[in-house]
């Protein structure tokens, strides 16, 4: 539990830096090759995760299921996020160390 709550105290911390996008601003951050990271939440439904997948898959973007969009919307202090994109690589790098991956 403390773990969880750290990584989204992390993430948190990423957006008040202006270093991540959500939504559609996260389809385009990956397709213009500014994210380094996407997190998909896992009560996302299917439709989002395969776009989310696809995108990164072909735009080469490391993708993670974490979470669920209540604690991500909530640790980014907006309502209803599904996913996350991170735009800085050092977030990126220090939030998969966080995430096991």
């Amino acid at each position: 539990m403390q773990n969880k709550q750290n990584i989204l105290n992390f993430l948190g911390l990423a957006e008040r830096a202006r270093k991540l996008s959500t939504g559609e601003s996260a389809l385009k951050a990956v397709q213009s090759k500014t994210a380094k990271l996407v997190i998909v939440a896992e009560d996302a439904g299917p439709n989002t995760k395969k776009k989310f997948h696809d995108k990164c898959a072909f735009y080469e973007v490391d993708i993670m299921e974490w979470g669920t969009s209540a604690e991500l919307s909530q640790a980014i202090g907006k309502i209803n996020r599904m996913a996350i994109a991170i735009e800085d690589q050092g977030f990126a790098k220090k939030l998969k160390e966080k995430l096991g991956g």
